[in-house]
């Protein structure tokens, strides 16, 4: 028996192979040609829009991050600036202690008072702080340097005696303060 060619069912075509050029082929023929001539134009013009708003955009981050760096640099500079003019006054009083020719011992010492005055007054003025801790405070090592470890009759850990003051800025510690700790 023969099978007549025309009757034999054939396999389709693999759905991959065929499937992009008719989607091709039905999108060109649903859509006349000016109207993808108009969304091309349009697509380019925004992509266009689109590129000069990213580099308008990365110019204005670039200054900003320049102006920052500048800020910054200024900062830096100019941030001793109030320290030191707070410290002028002590340093004229010191001139004129220095200068003083009277050789009165009160005179001098109630100058040398009026001069620590100010200066305590400049370190206030500018967030310098002293650390003083009192005898049987504890022992912070963020603020306090032991020196030395003695017997006492306080609790162990505690500071005995202070030997140096110290300072910070803020919450930064410039200089621990020297201190004995109980054993």
């Amino acid at each position: 028996m023969q099978t007549d060619p025309a009757a034999a069912p054939q396999s389709p075509p693999p759905a991959d192979a065929q499937q992009p050029q008719n989607d091709a082929a039905q999108h060109q023929e649903l859509i006349p040609e000016p109207v993808l001539s108009d969304e091309l134009a349009q697509a380019q013009e925004e992509i266009a829009r689109l590129g000069d708003q990213l580099l308008r955009a990365r110019a204005e981050v670039e200054n900003i991050r320049r102006r920052a760096e500048e800020e910054v640099a200024k900062t830096r500079k100019f941030a001793v600036e109030t320290f030191a003019e707070a410290l002028l006054p002590v340093k004229d009083s010191l001139e004129a202690a220095l200068a003083d020719t009277s050789g009165k011992i009160d005179v001098l010492k109630q100058g040398v008072e009026l001069t620590l005055s100010q200066l305590k007054s400049a370190f206030e003025r500018n967030r310098l702080q002293e650390i003083a801790p009192a005898a049987g405070d504890k022992f912070d090592p963020a603020l306090h340097q032991a020196i030395s470890v003695q017997p006492a009759e306080q609790a162990s850990g505690t500071v005995v005696s202070v030997l140096q003051k110290g300072y910070r800025i803020a919450e930064r510690t410039l200089r621990p303060a020297l201190v004995t700790v109980a054993q």
